[in-house]
């Protein structure tokens, strides 16, 4: 496939521009191409890649979807309901309610943690003991 003449002005930017602009490292978007979730721009003809507006607006939603929490899967399908004609606020709705309920989940199991460590360090004199309840509770569990 031959190289594409890079468009002139603004919408013509480079990897690093549009790493600039979106707060995304260069090496993450290169990756975001490999996998899929950002098309391939097209390249000029010395080889460099040429992104347009298009692409800064779809880093900069992976990167806002990424920050949530959403896995590639769930980001994938929420790039494609985000396509005209696509769009579908019931899907978008179920992706979104699963992942809360995985953020609530999480929390619980945040809040569990820090009941233990907060019992297991009230447990713990801070002296020079030849027993440490936070070291014996580390060492059991699991």
């Amino acid at each position: 496939m031959g190289a594409l003449p890079a468009t002139r002005g603004p919408a013509s930017l480079t990897i690093g521009a549009l790493s600039e602009r979106t707060g995304v490292n260069i090496e993450t978007i290169r990756y975001f191409e490999k996998v899929g979730l950002l098309p391939r721009p097209p390249r000029t003809e010395g080889g460099h890649r040429s992104y347009d507006t298009e692409h800064v607006r779809t880093l900069a939603f992976i990167r806002r979807a990424r920050e949530l929490g959403l896995n590639p899967k769930e980001v994938r399908a929420l790039l494609e309901l985000r396509q005209p004609g696509k769009a579908s606020c019931c899907e978008v709705q179920e992706i979104a309610v699963h992942h809360l309920d995985r953020v609530r989940a999480k929390i619980a199991d945040l809040t569990r943690l820090e009941r233990l460590l907060t019992r297991t360090i009230d447990q713990c004199s801070g002296e020079a003991a030849p027993e440490c309840p936070v070291l014996d509770m580390i060492d059991h569990s699991g």
